[in-house]
């Protein structure tokens, strides 16, 4: 797919109002997804200064290191209007920050992950600007997706349940979970992303550890694994699915509590469509795990959304009040994990529609018996 309706021109203008609306004279944001999101510049994030000066007023400018000034005017940054200015190694950029904002300033949005040591040196520059955070600014604008991103995040979907697809290729006895996440990690670039980001294996006891990773243990006959996997496509969108497979006879305890855990993943999802609070669906999933009484083995938030981050706002999770909207991207996965045993948890990624919800990861949520 092309990737222009991602990066429109429109957002810096959107950014801009926004940035006003808020009281701040300017955001400045370093390399990220936010400057992804705004510009299309996917930028090293280097010692070297870049930086994007977008004031609430005038022109935006993106300041980039001399050697990368060829990378910058080839990303789509050159298409929205912004003007690339570089400075060469051994020159003090920063003072071209605060010729890019063309008068002095009160108030700045800095990017949320920006270094300290860039912070420092622009507090150094702006001393008289207070300084807060351009999420304030950017968390409204990115968190409802458009219809070309909801795309983005579908084929991103489509390329990972692939891969789920082809799990009994490598998932046997006798096989560690590092030389399976091995197998994943490839197959998760040659079904389309440009990188692979994470694969959890997690075989037995180990997937009692919701971020365990991978270990050198050898997974057994009749072991639950929890393999949960992700990259980040071409279009700089993510994805992230997680499935639970078994190879012969699962425990009958864990059979009994993945059913739990089945209702409870489907129904959340089923509850998800505009109005309903973020912490509403947790809750929805939290109850039922409660009531089978394995309340205290949920041990994390319901889903987190995703987009250019694999994660960002929203966050379903008790006390976010906030209201689902349509083209809201976001994980439900419910776990249980019985330390020292095994654990399970299944992950779909589904997007807030005007009429309900629409599933993402399309393959089943039953457990998988190889």
């Amino acid at each position: 797919m092309g990737y222009e309706n991602l990066y429109p021109p429109q957002r810096l203008e959107a950014a801009q109002r926004a940035t006003a609306e808020a009281g701040l004279d300017a955001l400045l944001i370093p390399p990220g997804s936010d400057l992804r999101y705004l510009t299309g510049y996917h930028a090293h994030a280097l010692e070297r200064l870049t930086c994007l000066v977008l004031p609430a007023r005038g022109e935006p400018t993106l300041l980039v290191p001399t050697l990368e000034r060829p990378a910058a005017e080839a990303s789509p940054a050159s298409r929205t209007g912004v003007r690339i200015v570089d400075h060469p190694d051994g020159v003090d950029p920063y003072p071209l920050v605060v010729e890019a904002l063309g008068g002095p300033v009160a108030a700045v949005g800095l990017g949320d992950r920006m270094w300290a040591e860039q912070v420092l040196a622009l507090r150094a520059v702006l001393p008289q600007a207070t300084q807060r955070l351009a999420g304030e600014v950017l968390r409204s604008l990115r968190i409802r997706k458009s219809p070309a991103e909801v795309a983005a995040l579908r084929a991103a979907g489509a390329a990972i349940d692939a891969v789920h697809g082809r799990m009994a290729d490598w998932l046997r006895p006798g096989r560690t979970e590092v030389q399976v996440a091995e197998d994943i990690s490839a197959a998760i670039r040659e079904a389309g992303h440009a990188t692979a980001d994470f694969a959890i294996v997690a075989s037995g006891p180990n997937a009692a550890s919701p971020h365990h990773g991978t270990s050198d243990r050898v997974i057994g006959v009749g072991e639950p694994v929890v393999v949960d996997i992700g990259g980040t496509m071409p279009s700089g969108y993510c994805s992230d699915s997680t499935r639970c497979y078994v190879i012969g006879t699962p425990p009958p305890d864990f059979a009994d509590y993945y059913q739990v855990l089945h209702e409870a993943q489907r129904a959340a999802v089923g509850a998800v469509r505009p109005g309903v609070s973020a912490e509403a669906v947790d809750s929805v999933a939290r109850e039922i795990i409660t009531d089978a009484g394995y309340g205290a083995a949920f041990l994390h938030r319901t889903g987190h959304g995703i987009g250019l981050d694999g994660h960002e706002d929203p966050y379903l999770v008790a006390g976010n009040e906030l209201p689902l909207e349509p083209g809201m991207a976001f994980s439900i996965e419910p776990g249980i994990y019985l330390a020292g045993r095994h654990g399970a948890r299944i992950e779909d990624i589904v997007v807030c529609t005007p009429d309900g919800v629409e599933r993402l990861n399309t393959i089943g949520t039953e457990l998988v018996a190889l």
